[in-house]
């Protein structure tokens, strides 16, 4: 599959996280959404886009050799467009990856956002410029002395779910989901077909129907 062929601007103004997380169901991925606890800095923003995955460790020191963000920076100016890092900090609460440098950078190279399970700092910034975040909380701590990228573009796992570069990833009010790269094209292209189908539901719901004969005449609730 070429990721380019698929219409990642169709996918963010048309579909949301629950018709895909249904069409995943019906398909027999039944683990793709993220535990509940990630949310978006601003909560009208839709993140849609290519996972590039970086896992971080634990560290307690500082010095020249731990170069802590080296990996990190290589991981950044390496995005292209529409691809968003995947900061897994497997719970670490004690530093926050993402912050305003990095979402210009990140800005400039056209990713679509960012989403972490740890924290972001620079929020009011980051809000202000419009880059889209996902996280798991706020803070103000730097990684610097708590944490380091070890590795990126290799398998993780985000609030249950794994995740490998390359899948999409998408995320609204709702919650955040994973679908395997693998699938994308099936997956968009029968929520796509959801959703039409939905969009007449809902209008004869509006005129009277009720929601009984919609679900037998359509199988939609």
């Amino acid at each position: 599959m070429s990721l380019v062929t698929i219409d990642l601007a169709m996918a963010r103004s048309t579909l949301y996280s629950a018709v895909i997380s249904d069409t995943l169901d019906s398909l027999g991925y039944r683990n793709q959404v993220l535990k509940p606890g990630i949310r978006p800095l601003d909560p009208s923003t839709v993140l849609c886009g290519w996972a590039r995955v970086g896992l971080y460790s634990p560290i307690y020191h500082d010095d020249v050799d731990v170069k802590v963000y080296e990996q990190e920076l290589r991981l950044i100016d390496s995005l292209k467009e529409d691809e968003i890092p995947v900061l897994v900090c497997h719970g670490n609460t004690r530093i926050a990856p993402w912050g305003e440098l990095l979402s210009t950078r990140a800005t400039y190279l056209k990713s679509a956002g960012c989403l972490t399970d740890g924290g972001v700092r620079d929020a009011r910034l980051i809000q202000e410029m419009g880059f889209t975040v996902y996280s798991g909380f706020l803070s103000p701590v730097d990684t610097k002395y708590r944490g380091k990228m070890t590795w990126f573009d290799v398998p993780g796992e985000i609030n249950g779910v794994p995740v490998h570069s390359g899948d999409l990833v998408f995320g609204d009010l709702d919650g955040v989901l994973i679908v395997p790269k693998d699938a994308v094209r099936e997956v968009l292209s029968q929520s796509m077909a959801k959703v039409r189908e939905e969009n007449v539901v809902r209008e004869k719901l509006a005129g009277g129907e009720t929601l009984e004969n919609m679900f037998v005449e359509h199988g939609i609730l």
